[in-house]
């Protein structure tokens, strides 16, 4: 436990003090009972149990002031609270490879029933984007706080070839920062070709897109620790095999500098099966490597969904893990609230067994 305001605790030097007065008015209290003429009405008067309770309201008043010196303290304590993250985007792959039917029905449909079911889990209050993605990325429902919409963008989704695993990072970033700057076109064949990203960063002199003339240029970025950021995060939910697009752990670094988590569903099997769409085939495997790669390159987890119900009880995980979590939080109002119960109990307790307050 740690304290904002230390300076305070040397109050607690106070208490000793305060049991020696306690001890000082009990003698005194002694002394003036010898002017009797028996000492033995005394004894009978009080009894054993009388002795023991008239001490109790008074150590529960000095706990009490204890507890009020602790709160003046302003103390700190890593506790579990809800999650501060507020959005989340689910990247969710409709390439052609979806349509393997290693997951029943298929991978889609099985990926389109588990994520309805994740949202149906999820507090109200926590906003949910949707990115689909094959051969590009493209927001299918901006993030919301309706899960009627959500349910809506997840139901239309259309296959299409190709995945740009690479892509559905940059898009849902992109999602998260508006005004970051951040786009496709920063990234180039040799890796990020932009200052918002660190790596391999061009000085050189670039036109300014008709439609950002006049807007004041990106903010400097600085880069921050993996995972650090806890107001967002991402989940990707794909076979894993990239065949166009960005390179996913090019754009999985970008999530990284800006404290972005990107948790990776595979699904699928490892072995995978042939599929035929529009006249030709293909075999199909789940990346297994590469979705690893994302998640700890991110500070986040990989989870493999080889069913359906291991798909829904993955998400249902990740509701869990998202919603709550660990943090140093002021808990003064907490000793507080103990000082108060144990003041109000003492004064109770002295009420009713000697009519007075202490």
């Amino acid at each position: 436990m740690n304290f904002l305001w230390p300076q305070f605790l040397w109050l607690l030097a106070a208490v000793p003090l305060l049991v020696l007065l306690y001890v000082w008015l009990l003698r005194r209290k002694k002394k003036l009972a010898l002017r009797y003429a028996s000492l033995s009405i005394v004894r009978e008067a009080m009894g054993v149990r009388q002795s023991v309770r008239r001490h109790i309201p008074p150590f529960l008043f000095l706990l009490a002031m204890v507890a009020m010196l602790i709160a003046a303290a302003r103390p700190m304590a890593v506790v579990v609270l809800p999650s501060n993250q507020q959005t989340i985007i689910l990247a969710m792959d409709v390439s052609g490879s979806m349509r393997a039917a290693d997951v029943q029905p298929n991978r889609l449909v099985a990926a389109q029933e588990a994520a309805k079911a994740f949202l149906k889990d999820l507090p109200r209050h926590v906003k949910v984007g949707i990115v689909a993605f094959a051969g590009s990325a493209n927001v299918a429902q901006l993030p919301t706080t309706n899960r009627e919409d959500l349910v809506q963008a997840i139901d239309s989704f259309q296959l299409q070839r190709a995945t740009a695993t690479g892509n559905a990072i940059v898009v849902s970033l992109a999602t998260l920062f508006p005004d970051a700057g951040i786009d496709i076109a920063n990234f180039g064949p040799n890796g990020i070709n932009s200052s918002n990203g660190n790596s391999n960063s061009s000085n050189r002199t670039r036109g300014v897109p008709l439609d950002q003339a006049g807007k004041p240029p990106p903010k400097e970025f600085t880069p921050v620790a993996p995972g650090s950021y806890t107001s967002a995060a991402i989940i990707m939910l794909t076979d894993g095999q990239r065949t166009t697009g960005v390179d996913p752990l090019d754009a999985a670094k970008v999530a990284a500098e800006r404290g972005v988590r990107v948790y990776t569903v595979g699904i699928g099997t490892v072995d995978g099966e042939t599929i035929g769409f529009e006249g030709w085939s293909m075999r199909v495997r789940l990346d297994e490597e590469t979705l690893k790669a994302i998640a700890n390159k991110t500070q986040a987890e990989y989870y493999y969904a080889g069913t359906a119900a291991d798909l829904t009880k993955v998400y249902n995980t990740l509701s869990s893990r998202l919603t709550v979590e660990k943090k140093e939080t002021e808990i003064s109002a907490l000793f507080a609230l103990g000082a108060a119960v144990l003041a109000l109990l003492s004064a109770g307790l002295s009420l009713l067994w000697f009519n007075r307050i202490l």
